[in-house]
C-alpha cells in the first residue's frame, strides 16, 4: 500500500498488490509511492512528541461542528454533463452526513435509489475515463517505458530501476477502463522492449506489487502469455532476497547479481515489506507449477505467526539472530506505513486461498481483536473513529492517509467472517470499517482543497489538525478503495458522492498540462505542486474512482482474490 513509504498500500485479489487488488487489494493492495523506503523506519521512531502524543488545541482554531440530527432522506444526484466545468468547483467542507460517524445510516437503500445512483455513476465514470487518457496520452508521448512521468515537467524518469514501471503497474487499469489499443501497445512494449536482465538493485517489495503484480495482473485479466513470460524472467530474480538466515526477505535485492541486503537504520527488516509479497509469488505458484514461489513465501506467516505478540500487533522492525531466528527489534506498532500490507495480506491471502488456510484468517482475527482493544480511539469533540499507532505502550494520536485502507479491509473482513455476517465480531468489524470511512472522509473534507494530507494529528479539540509535517497530498488510493468497498457491500449511493467529492478536488487542484501533480499542502492549493506522480494513481487511485462510478463491471470482490493492485472478475 519505497521511495514511497512501505505501504506497505497497500493496492486486490489474485496475487497480490496487483493481484490483490481488488480482493486484496483489490490488492490494489496499496499500497502506493511514499511508503516504506527503509529511511522512513528512522523517520518514524524519531516522531515529534506532539505528534504522538496528540496536540492541545490553539484556541484561535474555530472547530468543526457536526450535526446532530440524521438525514432520513438519500442523497440524490444529477447526472454531470460531459462538459463539466471542474475549476469552478468549490470544495464543500466538513461536519456533513453525521449519521455516518460511528458507522450508521438512516438512509433506506431501495431499488429506485440504487437505479438513480448508477445512472449518475455512469456520467462521472465517463470522466474519471477521461483522466486516465489525459495521463497516458502525455506518458505515451514524453515517456513511454519510463519508470515515472513527471506531471509539472513532462519528464520521464526511471526511478525504478528502468523497468516501465508506470506502464506495467497500470495495465489492468486500461484494460477494466475498455482502452484496449493502450493496453495492447503495452502489451507489445513489455513483448519487445521490457528486460529485467540488466536492472541493478531494486526494493524488493515494491518491484513484486508494481511490477511482478502488474504483470500477473495483465495476464489474469488477458490470459496472454507474454506477460506471464515476463513474470518468469522477473520472479526468480526477485525470488533470491529470500535467501537470507531467517528467510524472511530482504529489502533490497540486485536483479542483475542476486544479491541482497536490507538498508536504513540497522539493517532491519520492515514487517509490510516481508509480508506483503504473498499474494503475487502464490499466484506465481500456480501459474507455472512451481511450488517454490508459495513455499519461500508463506514461511514468512509462519516466522511471524509464532513471534506474533499476545494481542496479535506486530511492531514495524524485524532482525534475526546468528543461529537465523527472526524477532522483533523495536515496539512500534502501526496500521500505517511499514505496518499496514501485513495485516492485509493476511486476510486477502486466507481469501485467495479459498477460505480454507485457517492459520492466515486466525492471525487477522487475533490482530483485529487487538486493534479494537488497544489502538480504536475515539476524537474530541466529535468521536471521530481512528486508529492510533503504539510505542512502547503510549497510543500515538494520529492517523495517516493509509491506514484508511482498513475501511475496505474491516468490511470486506466481516462480509467473509465464518462465522457469519450477523455475527458479534463481524457486526463489530462492518461497524468500524464504516466509521473509518466517515473519519477518512473528513481528513479530505475538512481541507481548504477537499484533498487528504498524509497524516493527521488528533487533538485535545477540532478533532484532529493536518500534519505539519506531512501537510502534502500524494494521489494515494486508499480511502476511494474503502469508499469503492464499502458501496459495492451495502448499495449505499453515499460513497460515490464522499469520492465524487474527492475526484473533483483532483481535478481542481492537481491535473497540469502533463497529467496529475502531488500537492504540497493541502490547506495552501497557491503554494505549490509537487512534480510527482507516482504509479499508483494510474495502478490503483483512478483505478478504483472508475470502478466506484462503474455499476456494470464485474468485479466480484467476494469470490476471487487476485493481487495487491490487481481486480478480481
Amino acid at each position: 500500500m519505497a521511495s514511497s513509504t512501505p505501504r506497505s498500500r497497500k493496492r486486490s485479489p489474485c496475487t497480490g498488490r496487483q493481484l490483490a487488488f481488488f480482493f486484496v487489494s483489490i490488492p490494489t493492495l496499496f499500497y502506493f509511492g511514499l511508503k516504506y523506503d527503509i529511511a522512513e523506519v528512522k523517520w518514524v521512531a524519531n516522531e515529534i512528541e506532539s505528534d504522538f502524543l496528540g496536540t492541545r488545541c490553539n484556541v484561535n482554531t474555530s472547530s468543526v461542528v457536526i450535526a446532530n440530527e440524521p438525514n432520513t432522506e438519500p442523497y440524490l444526484a444529477e447526472p454531470v454533463p460531459l462538459d463539466y466545468n471542474f475549476s469552478a468547483f468549490e470544495p464543500l467542507g466538513g461536519g456533513r452526513f453525521a449519521e455516518y460517524k460511528d458507522g450508521g445510516s438512516s438512509i433506506v437503500i431501495t431499488d429506485s435509489l440504487l437505479s438513480q445512483s448508477d445512472n449518475v455513476a455512469r456520467s462521472r465514470r465517463v470522466h474519471v475515463l477521461n483522466a486516465m487518457k489525459h495521463v497516458w496520452k502525455n506518458y505515451k508521448e514524453h515517456a513511454y517505458g519510463k519508470d515515472e512521468l513527471h506531471p509539472v515537467s513532462g519528464k520521464g524518469t526511471d526511478n525504478w530501476g528502468g523497468m516501465g514501471t508506470t506502464l506495467v503497474d497500470a495495465l489492468d487499469t486500461l484494460w477494466i477502463m475498455g482502452l484496449k489499443d493502450e493496453f495492447n501497445e503495452g502489451r507489445d512494449w513489455v513483448k519487445n522492449h521490457l528486460s529485467h536482465t540488466l536492472v541493478g538493485e531494486v526494493s524488493t517489495f515494491e518491484t513484486t506489487i508494481r511490477s511482478l503484480g502488474g504483470l500477473l495482473s495483465a495476464y489474469d485479466l488477458s490470459d496472454d502469455t507474454v506477460f506471464l513470460k515476463q513474470a518468469e524472467y522477473l520472479a526468480p530474480r526477485l525470488l533470491k532476497a529470500f535467501d537470507s538466515p531467517s528467510g524472511l526477505p530482504r529489502g533490497r535485492v540486485n536483479l542483475k547479481t542476486g544479491k541482497s541486503h536490507n538498508s536504513g537504520n540497522g539493517h532491519s527488516y520492515v514487517l509490510a515489506e516481508v509480508a506483503s509479497l504473498q499474494l503475487e509469488f502464490r499466484y506465481m505458484a500456480r501459474a507455472t507449477r512451481k511450488d517454490e514461489y508459495a513455499t519461500k513465501a508463506e514461511r514468512v506467516f509462519d516466522i511471524l505467526k509464532r513471534i506474533t505478540p499476545r494481542d496479535g500487533l506486530m511492531p514495524i522492525n524485524l532482525k534475526e539472530k546468528q543461529n537465523g531466528e527472526a524477532y522483533f527489534s523495536n515496539n512500534f506498532v502501526s496500521f500505517g506505513g511499514m505496518g499496514d500490507s501485513a495485516y492485509e495480506y493476511m486476510l486477502k491471502t486466507w481469501l485467495q486461498g479459498g477460505q480454507k488456510e485457517k492459520k492466515y484468517r486466525d492471525m487477522w482475527d487475533k490482530a483485529i481483536n487487538g486493534m479494537h482493544h488497544n489502538l480504536l480511539q475515539k476524537s474530541n469533540p466529535n468521536g471521530l473513529t481512528y486508529i492510533a499507532d503504539r510505542s512502547n505502550g503510549k497510543v500515538g494520536h494520529k492517523m495517516s492517509h493509509l491506514t484508511c485502507f482498513m475501511g475496505g479491509a474491516l468490511a470486506l473482513g466481516a462480509y467473509t467472517d465464518p462465522d457469519g455476517m450477523s455475527s458479534p465480531r463481524a457486526t463489530r468489524d462492518f461497524n468500524t470499517a464504516k466509521a473509518l470511512a466517515y473519519t477518512c472522509y473528513q481528513m479530505y473534507a475538512r481541507s481548504a482543497t477537499g484533498l487528504s494530507p498524509e497524516y493527521v494529528v488528533f487533538s485535545d479539540c477540532n478533532d484532529f489538525e493536518i500534519s505539519k509535517t506531512e501537510p502534502s497530498y500524494m494521489l494515494r488510493p486508499e480511502a476511494v478503495e474503502t469508499f469503492f468497498y464499502l458501496n459495492k457491500l451495502t448499495g449505499d449511493p453515499i460513497y460515490r458522492e464522499w469520492g465524487w467529492e474527492v475526484f473533483q478536488s483532483i481535478e481542481k487542484y492537481c491535473k497540469t498540462a502533463y497529467g496529475y501533480a502531488s500537492l504540497k499542502n493541502v490547506d495552501l492549493p497557491a503554494l505549490y505542486q509537487i512534480d510527482k506522480m507516482e504509479s499508483f494513481f494510474l495502478a490503483e487511485t483512478l483505478k478504483y474512482l472508475y470502478l466506484l462510478f462503474d455499476p456494470d463491471s464485474e468485479i466480484d470482490i467476494l469470490n476471487k482474490v487476485r493481487h495487491y493492485r490487481a481486480v478480481s472478475l
